[in-house]
């Protein structure tokens, strides 16, 4: 460098140290000026372009108009160059005068003046790629800047000095330089013009400000602080929300992954295809005798590889997520930097003599490196965060795409209870690793370094400390591997207890009905303890792990000092050693900790892994299955010699069919239950698995399954189904399907939303909107199972008439219809016998009469001769309700029908009452019952639209403290209190032992060694091993606490949800319900505990930074309040905004699950009109609303920390800066002790907002929880005083005494002032058209609804006064849905094991099951699947008699459930309970009328009050209602 510089004029020397070190005034040299400090920002441009071109190639935003700010960089660029090659020139012509400057003067305009014209022309190529603001640029002027400051400077002091200018043109031109640099740094900070060709413009109403963000924007993220300010001024709500970036959205994200894992799924097909192709002959087949040989072959390939979903996830986010690794690679290495000022800081205020503008550059420098530092790390985090996200949706996203193709075997192993949880607990597994992945290399790196460091500093001692690290790393992975183990084991116990509670919450009502709660509680209590049991094994595992992790780092630096001084007596212990290598200590305990908490986290996610991937490799439903392009002419539906199962390891449900369906025709499939009627349907589908044979079904299918799946959404879209509306065919469609009346009836008409699984229409009207939705899909092929057997039987005719039928809309269509009536099939162009699996008979109706086989005998006995009967009797009556709610439990299905004009008046008065109530609620003036705003209950609020299923929406404003207090009790207060105590008492100690440090460094020296050295280390020892004692209690306490009020808060919930009255249920979404057992149990039982423990923690450790630098340093009491107030002032920002995003996100996470679950039970119909690309498209935008929230919560999360560390690093410089003030005063050791405290306190103030708002967003869950603890109950189970006689009722005789109910206050009554006296033993029937009030009555009996006025006596027993399981468990139903749980028959049968298993064998008997029970192999033990899918609809309903006959109580309520049976089995039904219930009172809602005709008296309802009731025999003569009605079916 000295060549460069030192000949010729002007010359000087590049380095000197007394000019520059040893001085008050310092100064560097104008060789060292203009060339290495000139040559830096160029440095830095050059080794940054090839990379910012690479990037500019690939990011192509459309180009930006040449705008006024543009042309004036340009400028300023041009200028910059003139500048600096009017120096290059101006040199050249001091060569002619004769003038020879150094070299320097020609190298450094020359490189300068290239630079600043390459500036220029980067100015314009990223205008042409649409950069707005350029960060390469910002940076290169910044530092132009900061290195021109020191000749700035030097020049005016040597002007003084000499007191005449030298180089006049220089130093013009250096200063004309200095300006221009300026002002290109000041206009480079302005952001250009939107591009021209954006794609972006004009679409959104509200774009992310990212995109738009300047360069020191983004850096800050400053982008933010109008959704900070609007959040701190009013609750943000959903429309606040900025849109999702394109590469964020769920389109782009799953599209990217699942083309990565189609690839995956092609190479690890591969291998099998060559190992198979080397036995295939010349025609490419495998000849019979060969084919052995094939199979040995791929025996001894390698066992068949999956496709790796890992790796797909690899290559989709892993090149974004490389970007955040570099960021972190910096930010690793700049955190080393800190340890070393603090040296050089030590070592300055031990040396009085050195000159006082080092301490301000140290501190200075401090400050730089530690915002330096805060800013990287946030850009890393940023880039974590986001490949976090988009995980998470691209998972979701898959998972979802996958449940619409598995076979059914495959559901069969994944419930859909198991199916969410991979899509939220696994799916977020993913997010959460992201977080920590980096330290699987940057926590090793950081050890390195800081072991290097501290060698540096310590010598060969460190290598004790390093050894005791290595000796921990396995107790580390020993809790690791421990705390997988229990995690998957409470996957196991958390699935099934999710499983069983969906399943308690669909079939709540038959709970009630049969007093099973007791039961079905205590199964969930089990599971419940189980995974309590093992959560407390894990918590206590944690409290270990926190010592360990405590103390670790502790412990390696007593060791470490302990073997320093002990080695050698001439080791001093001094400040500088000892608090450097705290300070290094403090860096290693970072990756010490993280480390283990990677791999833990690792093994959760690598048992996620294993789940998804599992799932995703389920076998898929073949499309190839069924032949739609060619088929034998003529025909629309052929199977040839077809066989198929339901999954390859049960037995075969259909044998070799030979069916050939002419186009146009309409068959009718027939058989007992359990012949495989349904099979056969779904065969055509192609939703069961093909063994042998060809199926082909020729152009569209419309399905209309036997239990309508109805969509959460208006009733028009569920009979659009996404198809485009025109307006007449509509409308004849909705007269043809008889659905005119029920819009009438329905408070919205067509635009009335239907709640989830239909619950506000009846059973009938659901099958015939799903009717509906079939014949307006205009379909080719028309596949009806049973539409009939949910609907009265005129409305059944008029169906058959004007849509199945000959005439009907769909004549001419190919219609297969399955059913159980018999007087249809005489319109059959072609009718199929199905017995056990196999076609029995086949032709038309008159064929097979004359063939006189079974069908023909069946006929005989079931069709009397009477032809007029065989017109009118329909034997497919009842309504085939779903379990969430049967006919009428609310008023908005208040048995309703078509033709009956009060009911509307019923609703329409229920509306205008519950609007009322809905204003009123959170008036002022009604203090009592006012709802918190944002009650997550579901009001059965239908409007004028008819919503009947309110969104749930978020709670706003800050939490309650009332909810801390109720964690706090559950948590117990004695605990609460010895926590904070025992926080309290180690932050006590670790000061004590700091400070001990910090004395025993100013010990003074006497002949090279210090004197007591073995009771500092005592008392060092001591008190640091005190510290992890405390910690290792406090986390014990907590941990007690924790589980102690997960188990409470549970328990309170389950309580309360087990007594809540059916209306409720009614009208909250399931997935809202299970929403609070699954995510909020998980946050109570998980994430509350930690939050606490980190809260703690990052408090303590605050408090006590400040304790120790406003002892050490007093002056720093003056900056502490401003700082504190910046603090509190961020932090009330971001608390406001944080916590109402986080509400947002988990209000719009429910509908993602809701609809997800909506979508598995209802994938045959959705494939089979072809629209699961449209569902994809809703489920996609779903995960994108939700998206919407987290984005910019993770921002805030940016936000926040950028400001926060921002205090921190003002409170690291102003400790050293104090320092440095008052030095004279301080001795190292302070200073040490006070500047390692503050380099600390940056990430603990950090924590401590995140962790506080986190805890506030997080106890939300408790607050949720708590909210559904406390919602209405029913009457008490059972009431003390007041209990029945063991043997009642031993007569059964029902009074009903001037007996009103109403579905609730306000409404009009359904039951008006009945009385009626049923003797015991008597058989009545209850008839009356829809909407009389029938089913009313038998829940009234139940006490599902309770009185308005007057009473319902039993054997003289007023009920209500009486608990309701005293009543419910002597009472026997046949429900009309029958509602099987997942778990053995014989929990079926008897959930409280009260009866043998003879009694339950002659039940099966009776109930006609045993034979099918006796073929399966378990018997009674028996699984039945979730919702009894195993089972057909009909024997379901067997098994709800078969429960009957088990209780077999003195009254028996019969709701009509012979619907889905064939006229035989229902003909045993009657026969069984004719013989087996004689004695008993029978109360029968019948819809056919031929079963009631023996009865002893029939009761005719009419508007809610008694029309008729005697004798069938006597009511026929006296020609009123029943006659019509008997009349009506060919009775009378």
């Amino acid at each position: 460098m000295d060549a460069l510089c030192s000949s010729g004029e002007l010359g000087s020397k590049f380095w000197d140290p007394n000019l520059t070190l040893h001085t008050d005034d310092p100064d560097l040299t104008p060789c060292f000026q203009n060339s290495l400090l000139a040559w830096a920002p160029c440095i830095y441009l050059w080794a940054s372009l090839p990379c910012y071109l690479l990037y500019l190639r690939r990011q192509n935003q459309g180009y930006i108009i040449l705008s006024g700010l543009c042309r004036l960089k340009t400028a300023v660029g041009v200028s910059l160059w003139c500048v600096t090659w009017a120096d290059l020139f101006y040199s050249f012509s001091g060569l002619v005068r004769g003038f020879v400057p150094a070299p320097i003067y020609f190298v450094t305009p020359l490189i300068l003046g290239v630079t600043m014209l390459l500036a220029t022309l980067l100015i314009q190529y990223e205008r042409l790629r649409g950069v707005r603001s350029s960060g390469i640029l910002i940076i290169f002027w910044f530092l132009s800047c900061v290195c021109a400051i020191v000749p700035f400077r030097s020049k005016i002091l040597t002007t003084l000095k000499e007191g005449e200018v030298k180089d006049k043109f220089r130093f013009t031109t250096f200063y004309i330089y200095f300006a221009l640099i300026l002002f290109s740094l000041v206009l480079s900070c302005f952001k250009d013009k939107p591009p021209f060709f954006s794609p972006s413009i004009n679409v959104d109403h509200n774009p992310c400000p990212e995109a738009s963000a300047g360069f020191l924007s983004r850096l800050t993220f400053w982008w933010f602080t109008n959704l900070a300010i609007l959040g701190y001024r009013q609750p943000l709500e959903e429309k606040d929300l900025w849109s999702l970036n394109e590469e964020d959205s769920s389109k782009v994200v799953v599209s990217r992954l699942l083309k990565e894992w189609e690839k995956q799924k092609a190479q690890a097909k591969q291998p099998k295809d060559v190992a198979f192709t080397k036995t295939t002959n010349a025609k490419g087949r495998v000849p019979n005798e060969e084919a052995g040989e094939g199979d040995v072959l791929l025996s001894d390939q390698p066992k068949k590889r999956e496709p790796s979903f890992l790796r797909a996830l690899l290559m989709t986010f892993g090149p974004y997520f490389l970007i955040g690794s570099f960021y972190k690679l910096i930010q690793d290495l700049l955190s080393f930097v800190n340890p070393q000022l603090l040296s050089i800081l030590i070592r300055f205020i031990s040396n009085p003599s050195a000159p006082a503008w080092w301490g301000f550059l140290v501190a200075g420098l401090m400050f730089g490196c530690s915002v330096m530092q805060t800013l990287i790390l946030h850009q890393h985090y940023q880039y974590v965060f986001v490949t976090g996200i988009r995980l998470r949706a691209g998972i979701t996203g898959i998972i979802y795409r996958k449940a619409l193709l598995i076979t059914n075997s495959a559901k069969r192993s994944s419930t859909v209870g198991e199916i969410v949880n991979l899509m939220s607990v696994d799916a977020q597994r993913f997010t959460d690793l992201i977080t920590y992945l980096n330290m699987l290399w940057s926590a090793p790196l950081q050890i390195i370094l800081a072991i290097y460091f501290l060698w540096q500093n310590l010598g060969p001692s460190i290598l004790a400390g390093v050894a005791l690290m290595i000796l921990l790393i396995p107790l580390n992975g020993a809790i690791a591997i421990k705390t997988r183990a229990f995690q998957v084991e409470q996957m196991g116990y958390k699935d099934s207890r999710i499983k069983l509670m969906n399943e308690i919450l669909s079939g709540i009502k038959v709970l009630k009905l049969y007093a099973w709660e007791p039961s079905f509680s205590q199964m969930i209590e089990n599971i419940r303890q189980g995974e309590l049991r093992v959560l407390r094994k894990a918590a206590f595992l944690s409290a270990v792990s926190t010592f360990t992790w405590f103390s670790a780092p502790f412990l390696v630096s007593l060791i470490t000092f302990v073997v320093y001084v002990s080695v050698d007596e001439k080791n001093i212990l001094d400040a500088e050693k000892a608090f450097v290598s705290l300070s290094l200590f403090n860096i290693l305990k970072f990756p010490l900790n993280a480390l283990p908490q990677v791999i833990s986290i690792l093994a959760q996610t690598s048992v996620s892994l294993k789940r998804i991937q599992h799932f995703l490799n389920h076998e898929e439903l073949d499309p190839q299955c069924v032949e739609t392009k060619t088929i034998s002419p003529g025909h629309s539906i052929t199977i040839e010699n077809g066989s198929f199962t339901w999954a390859q390891d049960l037995p075969t449900s259909l044998h070799s069919l030979n069916i050939q369906v002419p186009k146009g025709s309409l068959v009718a499939i027939v058989g007992p239950v359990g012949c495989g009627k349904t099979s056969l349907i779904s065969a055509l589908l192609g939703e069961m698995e093909k063994l042998e044979g060809k199926v082909a079904v020729k152009g569209s299918v419309a399905y209309v399954p036997q239990q309508a799946w109805i969509q959460n959404a208006t009733l028009q879209d569920n009979i659009l189904f996404g198809q485009p509306m025109d307006q007449k065919r509509y409308q004849g469609i909705l007269e043809a399907c008889a659905l005119l009346t029920d819009l009438d009836v329905l408070p919205g008409g067509d635009q009335t939303e239907i709640g989830e699984k239909g619950i506000n229409l009846s059973g009938g009207q659901r099958q015939r909107v799903s009717l509906a939705r079939a014949v307006y899909s205009d379909a080719d092929v028309f596949l009806l199972d049973d539409p009939l057997s949910a609907v009265d039987s005129h409305v059944a005719k008029h169906i058959f008439d004007h849509v199945i039928g000959p005439d009907g809309v769909l004549g001419g269509k190919t219609r297969v219809l399955v059913t159980h009536g018999v007087n249809f099939l005489s319109q059959a162009d072609l009718i199929i016998v199905l017995g056990d699996g196999r076609v029995s008979e086949a032709g038309s109706f008159s064929a097979l009469l004359q063939q006189e086989g079974a069908f023909a005998e069946f006929l005989r006995n079931y069709v009397p001769d009477d032809d007029n009967f065989c017109e009118e009797d329909s034997a497919t009556v009842l309504a085939d309700e779903e379990i969430l709610l049967m006919e009428d439990t609310l008023s908005n299905h208040t048995d309703l029908t078509d033709n009956e004009p009060i009911t509307n008046e019923v609703r329409k008065q229920f509306m205008r009452e519950l609007s009322v109530i809905s204003s009123e609620g959170e008036g002022p003036g009604r203090p009592s019952t006012r709802k918190r705003l944002g009650t997550v209950e579901k009001k059965a609020l239908e409007s004028k639209h008819g919503e009947l299923i309110q969104a749930e929406t978020a709670e706003t404003g800050s939490v309650k403290l009332s909810v801390f207090w109720d964690y706090a009790k559950a948590v117990g207060l004695c605990t609460s209190v010895t926590v904070c105590f025992l926080y309290s008492c180690q932050s006590a100690a670790a000061i004590g032992a700091n400070i001990w440090l910090s004395d025993w460094t100013n010990e003074p020296v006497i002949n090279g060694t210090q004197s007591n050295t073995s009771l500092r280390l005592g008392v060092y020892a001591a008190l640091g091993l005190l510290q992890g004692l405390l910690v290792m209690m406090s986390s014990f306490t907590l941990a007690i606490g924790s589980i102690q009020a997960a188990r409470i808060l549970h328990n309170n919930l389950l309580a309360n949800k087990m007594r809540s009255p059916q209306s409720f249920y009614d009208t909250t979404p399931l997935g809202r319900i299970l929403n609070r057992f699954s995510k909020d149990i998980y946050v109570i039982d998980e994430v509350i505990p930690s939050s606490i423990v980190m809260l703690l923690a990052t408090f303590f450790n605050s408090a006590s930074t400040l304790v120790v630098i406003m002892s050490t340093t007093p002056l720093f009491a003056v900056v502490i309040l401003p700082l504190a107030g910046l603090y509190i002032f961020v932090q009330r920002f971001y608390a406001a905004t944080s916590r109402q995003l986080k509400r947002l996100e988990s209000v719009s996470r429910s509908p993602i699950y809701s609809h997800f679950s909506e979508t598995v039970t209802g994938t045959s119909v959705i494939r089979a009109y072809r629209r699961s690309h449209d569902f994809i498209a809703i489920s996609d935008t779903k995960v994108d609303a939700n998206q919407k929230s987290c984005y910019p919560n993770i921002i805030s999360n940016r936000w926040l920390g950028i400001r926060v560390e921002f205090v921190g690093n003002c409170v690291v410089l102003f400790a050293a800066l104090f320092a440095v003030i008052s030095r004279k005063s301080l001795n190292p050791g302070l200073v040490g002790l006070s500047v390692s405290y503050a380099l600390q306190v940056t990430m603990a103030l950090n924590w401590m907002v995140r962790m506080a708002s986190d805890l506030e967003n997080n106890i939300v869950a408790v607050e949720r929880v708590r909210e559904y603890s406390e919602t209405k109950t029913e009457a008490p189970w059972v009431i003390e005083g007041s209990r029945p006689p063991p043997d009642w009722p031993h007569q059964g005789e029902v009074e009903f005494v001037n007996y009103s109910v109403r579905y609730r206050e306000g409404l009009e009554l359904v039951l008006k002032n009945l009385s009626l006296l049923v003797k015991g033993g008597e058989k009545v029937g209850i008839v009356g058209r829809t909407g009389a009030g029938k089913s009313s009555m038998t829940l009234c009996l139940f006490r599902i609804l309770e009185a308005a006025q007057g009473e319902i006596h039993i054997d003289g027993v007023n009920i209500a006064s009486i608990g309701l399981h005293d009543l419910r468990s002597m009472l026997t139903i046949i429900p009309q849905d029958p509602v099987l749980f997942s778990g053995t028959l014989r929990m079926n049968l008897d959930p409280f094991g009260k009866y043998s298993d003879e009694e339950m064998w002659q039940a099966l008997e009776l109930s006609s099951l045993h034979k099918f029970v006796r073929s399966q192999p378990q018997g009674l033990d028996f699984e039945c699947s979730e919702g009894g899918e195993n089972l057909s609809v009909g024997q379901r309903q067997l098994v709800c008699l078969a429960r009957a006959l088990l209780r077999k109580s003195r009254i028996l309520v019969l709701d009509e459930a012979t619907a889905a049976i064939d006229l035989e089995t229902d003909n045993l039904i009657q026969a069984t309970i004719r013989t087996q219930f004689e004695g008993c009172t029978v109360l029968t809602i019948a819809h056919r009328l031929n079963t009631i005709m023996d009865y002893t008296r029939v009761l005719v309802l009419d508007k809610g009050t008694i029309a008729e009731f005697d004798s069938p025999t006597n009511l026929i003569m006296a020609r009123g209602i029943f006659y019509g009605m008997a009349k009506d079916a060919g009775l009378a």
